[in-house]
């Protein structure tokens, strides 16, 4: 194939997982010349097999496909914007009723071929043990980012900014939360009514530690060994120390008096704002190994949550991310070095869908620092402006990866609706903002997209 016009300048990005492939595409699309550099089959990564890009690894499942979650919604703007990760799943999709499911070497197979086959990409099979000292650069390397490219991005960024594994604690969507029972205050009045309090009998307590100590654990993978550091210690690890270590520890219900009684219950579970707009909070101190199902089942016979919502479950698992409200600009560039860009599951952002997206956006973002034409951010509105939103203003010393949920978009306006409801009319103000922002996008980079000459007609 021939290109309209000659390439542009170029940018560099390290890793073709989801994030690099994607970042490539849309930066090759708008004219620029792009090396990308993988480390496979030269070198594999303990999780992975194939010598192919973009490989799925745990699962062949992007979700569901219903706008009454939040990652459907995702999928749907991805598509409209034209991206090559929703190009190749709806070419290798497979039956999975109400979620997208795609047959994983088709897929990986299809994304290598765009990839090889564009002529402004330049793929080098070999491992980068360092970050380019100069020019535009993405950084997708991901989860499980190799020991040397890891140091150098930790010299980048501060070490303390990067972090080898996550302990992660689960997330209620705040309206599923009993307040009759639960109630908001601050340890002895500090700070305002910063949190939400769920009570514990001695008899609850108990039980909820015996529970704890029964309950099925997901077994750690041989490259996921963790010494658990004392400030991330998993709850059920905790319990089995002692019975009253809980009570002690991250449930101590001193200074917290229940309004109904006047007196401090013998444990207490506090819940902590998690976005800006306050509908969803953190289970504080509940990081966990247990898995999906026991955790359901478990945090609910805590008073308050019977019926929670989970917008996430807790992990711990080894997991390569940045501190990005720390590191990163909107624009997900390094605020101490704006050449450089971080893109996927690197920058604290959860899955396969959303891993994409965000390549997609600094693909869009760091073609438009090259051309010297700034592109404007998604709004806040949609599945893209509230993920980069996540990044961008949650609470530092409390940063963790996050899944797209509902509870990262600005709510809709104040009326009273069913969940099932508020969900559709998010999605719907989503779409219709994004298709704005997509003509945005559109206007200010389409005489630079690339189109391959047409073949002359046959004589």
């Amino acid at each position: 194939m021939n290109q309209a016009k000659p390439p542009q300048p170029g940018i560099t990005i390290i890793g073709a997982g989801l994030a690099g492939c994607e970042a490539a595409w849309q930066a090759a699309e708008r004219g620029l010349r792009v090396i990308l550099y993988e480390m496979k089959p030269r070198v594999f990564s303990p999780a992975h097999r194939s010598p192919d890009l973009a490989e799925l690894v745990c699962s062949n499942s992007l979700r569901g496909t219903g706008m009454n979650n939040a990652v459907g919604c995702l999928k749907e703007e991805l598509r409209r914007c034209a991206t090559l990760f929703m190009q190749a799943a709806d070419a290798s999709a497979v039956p999975a009723g109400g979620a997208l499911a795609v047959d994983r070497e088709a897929f990986s197979a299809f994304i290598t071929d765009c990839i090889e086959r564009h002529p402004n990409i330049d793929l080098q099979r070999r491992e980068l043990a360092a970050v380019p000292a100069q020019g535009t650069t993405i950084i997708a390397s991901g989860p499980l980012t190799s020991a040397p490219l890891a140091a150098d991005i930790a010299r980048l960024t501060g070490s303390g900014q990067l972090y080898f594994y996550d302990a992660i604690a689960p997330i209620i969507e705040a309206d599923s939360i009993d307040h009759a029972i639960a109630w908001k205050a601050s340890r002895y009045g500090r700070g305002g009514d910063d949190y939400i309090n769920c009570p514990l009998s001695r008899e609850e307590y108990y039980a909820f530690i015996e529970a704890l100590r029964s309950a099925d654990k997901v077994p750690g993978k041989h490259f996921e060994k963790v010494i658990h550091f004392e400030g991330c210690m998993p709850i059920e690890e905790m319990a089995e120390r002692g019975d009253m270590t809980l009570a002690f520890g991250p449930m101590k219900p001193v200074g917290l008096p229940d309004p109904r009684t006047g007196k401090e219950p013998f444990a207490v579970v506090q819940l902590r704002q998690d976005n800006l707009h306050a509908t969803l909070f953190n289970m504080v101190g509940f990081q966990t190994k247990l898995t999906w199902p026991e955790q359901r089942r478990i945090f609910r016979t805590i008073p308050g949550l019977q019926n929670a919502r989970f917008a996430r479950l807790g992990s711990m698992h080894r997991n390569t991310f940045i501190n990005a409200p720390a590191c990163l600009d909107q624009h997900l560039r390094l605020k101490a070095e704006p050449r450089l860009f971080f893109a996927g599951q690197i920058t604290g952002v959860e899955g396969y869908v959303e891993s994409a997206a965000c390549g997609f956006l600094a693909g869009l973002f760091a073609a438009g620092q090259v051309l010297g034409n700034p592109l404007p951010l998604p709004p806040p509105t949609t599945s893209l402006g509230a993920l980069l939103g996540h990044l961008a203003h949650s609470e530092p010393d409390s940063f963790q990866p996050m899944n797209i949920n509902y509870g990262l978009f600005p709510p809709v306006e104040e009326r009273k609706r069913k969940r099932a409801e508020r969900r559709l009319a998010l999605a719907e103000r989503a779409l219709c903002d994004l298709e704005v922002w997509r003509r945005q996008i559109l206007a200010a980079t389409s005489d630079l997209l690339f189109r391959p000459q047409e073949p002359p007609d046959e004589p």
